[in-house]
């Protein structure tokens, strides 16, 4: 790897910063971002040189020598690029989620559409394996997307297993780790819990977050090593089917209310309707086509980079 410019380092974390503000969202993933713009395996590697290898090193050979096996530079910027993204955007992503939740979700969801050719793209050979692993990919993630919400829940341990679990779908492109955040019933007690600077609950989903980063990252390490076209396929199929989560019109069919918390249950997509009024179905196609875009824009700047 060549040597990087501390002008890179402010790439890398302004990258973090799109994952972070991407995760925020229920049903857009971190992962997709990592992905489209180029540091996904970066990412996967990075991550699994903590282990006790890195440590040994440490022992033997210094800080300087095992931060460089460790990849340090990158993850503390890329890290801190996603927390500030997490502690300054939540409240200005969760204004959008309230008040102008249609243009928001009709962004992300030209951005995740063409993420579908930008990733499918990278799949070398298409087979009858790699067709069968997409379809399957898109069908869990369909599925995925159609499963009730969990009622409330803000016991620690519990709040641990959410942290780990919706790492796994953070880093996974098209399964987004709020979104299973919902599905367990976690969401609104961890995003108050950083609207509100509740530190404690905040610092046992890291711990849980980071306890299924590491796990996880390991084996899609080994898949990208060993089946690489099988597992783009599968990242391929899992954001497609990701699609059915982030439609802009939705009928909500059932609610339930916590305090002053109202989460949504059960929801359907529905098409958009002459309520909805020409210049907001207008301005939310040119938010989906500005999303469509700026995936092909990074690629063209990354490909001249």
């Amino acid at each position: 790897m060549a040597t990087r410019k501390p002008i890179d380092y402010i790439f890398i974390a302004l990258k973090g910063m799109a994952m972070g503000a991407a995760d925020v969202v229920p049903g857009v993933s971190g992962g997709t971002i990592a992905f489209i713009s180029g540091i996904y395996e970066e990412l996967i590697s990075a991550i699994n040189q903590i282990n006790l290898d890195t440590f040994k090193v440490l022992r033997n050979d210094g800080l300087k020598a095992a931060w460089k096996q460790l990849n340090g530079n990158f993850l503390v910027a890329l890290f801190a690029g996603i927390f500030l993204s997490l502690f300054s955007l939540a409240t200005l992503v969760s204004w959008l989620l309230e008040h102008e939740a249609i243009l928001l979700w009709s962004f992300f969801f030209g951005l995740v559409l063409a993420s579908i050719f930008f990733v499918g793209k990278e799949v070398k050979k298409w087979n009858i394996a790699t067709i069968v692993v997409l379809l399957l990919g898109a069908l869990a993630a369909y599925y995925i997307t159609t499963l009730p919400a969990n009622e409330n829940a803000d016991s620690l341990p519990y709040l641990f297993l959410s942290g780990a679990l919706a790492v796994c779908a953070m880093i996974l492109p098209g399964i987004s780790g709020a979104f299973i955040l919902v599905l367990l019933g976690s969401y609104k007690t961890i995003l108050d819990a950083v609207h509100e600077y509740e530190l404690k609950t905040v610092a046992v989903v890291a711990a849980g977050a980071i306890f299924g980063l590491l796990s996880f990252a390991r084996l899609l390490k080994w898949m990208f090593k060993h089946y690489k076209n099988i597992t783009l396929a599968m990242l391929t199929g899992f954001i497609f089917g990701s699609l059915n989560k982030i439609w802009p019109w939705k009928q909500v069919l059932e609610t339930r209310t916590y305090g002053d918390k109202v989460i949504v249950i059960r929801e359907q997509n529905i098409l958009p309707t002459a309520f909805d009024g020409e210049p907001k179905i207008l301005f939310a196609v040119i938010a989906a086509l500005f999303g469509f875009s700026l995936i092909f824009m990074l690629e063209r700047l990354a490909s001249k980079k």
